[in-house]
């Protein structure tokens, strides 16, 4: 794997709960640099992303708030991330709220087409966040960047998404929250919707490895987008927006293990961890432990055996 380049994305301004901007010092404090280091990996630490002054936009939607603010994160996160895959790294965004993904899967997808390769992208969040800033009620915009990845209407205001990713590139994993106009929306679309009732039924791993294959035949870069309200509130309390029955610690850990083994995630988000909101650092310590698991640590390394 190249160097793992961390970079901090204090973004708090796609929701309405403060704390999010705590995230990348609570992923440091919790040892991920020192977890990624010691599975012999190069680390470089890019430091935290600063929002310049910039003055309010205003937004036919009135309930759209933070809107220069957003655009100021998904231009700077954009770049940064470019930059980070052009030096031959392997991007880690620390977030942050979700809205952070507006820039850091813009910045994969600008890398992917100069590189003429296809982006692929893991949603693994209870929530779709396939509404526009058209289309939201909340006005939170940490609800839209599934929609802009994919190339909807509504993002008059942000710079026009590099190459938007096909449907049926987009995998959403563990979904379980979906309001109606985003199921319309997504009705429009081919994305794979692995829910958590597909999950139940097939099972983690089946879903998964479908759309890895489809990466790998397609020699696709994988841009990996990792929510904390993916995993159940029990095991991962700090994130605004919680919805029961999330992945369980063992299924993200598995989760994290197949991706590993693909060889196939190029980039990797971490957002919505809110230390405010945390137990002792629990959600922050799980979250650096799933890194871990992505990036190759195993309980138990299973050698091939001849029968």
């Amino acid at each position: 794997m190249p160097k793992t380049i961390l970079i901090g994305a204090p973004v708090d301004s796609g929701q309405k709960r403060p704390g999010c901007l705590m995230g990348p010092a609570a992923y440091r404090v919790a040892g991920l640099a020192a977890a990624i280091r010691d599975l012999g990996h190069g680390l470089e630490d890019w430091g935290d992303l600063a929002l310049p002054e910039v003055a309010p936009i205003a937004h036919p939607n009135p309930a759209v708030h933070s809107l220069a603010e957003t655009l100021a994160w998904t231009e700077m996160l954009m770049d940064r991330v470019d930059d980070a895959l052009s030096d031959g790294g392997f991007p880690i965004i620390l977030g942050g709220d979700h809205s952070l993904a507006l820039g850091s899967a813009a910045g994969a997808a600008a890398y992917a087409e100069r590189e003429g390769r296809p982006l692929y992208l893991i949603w693994l969040d209870a929530h779709s966040d396939f509404h526009t800033p058209m289309t939201s009620t909340s006005g939170n915009l940490h609800g839209t960047p599934l929609a802009y990845i994919a190339g909807r209407e509504g993002f008059d205001a942000f710079p026009p998404f590099p190459a938007p990713v096909r449907s049926d590139r987009i995998c959403m994993y563990g979904i379980r929250s979906v309001d109606a106009a985003e199921h319309a929306a997504l009705l429009q679309h081919d994305v794979a919707i692995n829910d958590m009732r597909v999950l139940d039924e097939r099972g983690i791993v089946a879903p998964l490895r479908e759309f890895l294959d489809r990466v790998k035949a397609d020699g696709g870069m994988l841009h990996v987008s990792l929510d904390v309200d993916f995993l159940d509130p029990s095991i991962a309390p700090a994130v605004g927006t919680t919805v029961p029955g999330g992945a369980t610690f063992r299924e993200a850990h598995l989760v994290m293990e197949l991706l590993h083994e693909s060889g196939l995630v190029t980039s990797l988000d971490l957002v919505e961890l809110n230390p405010f909101l945390d137990d002792r650092g629990m959600t922050a310590r799980l979250m650096v432990d799933l890194v871990g698991s992505l990036m190759g640590k195993k309980v138990f390394d299973r050698p091939t055996r001849s029968k």
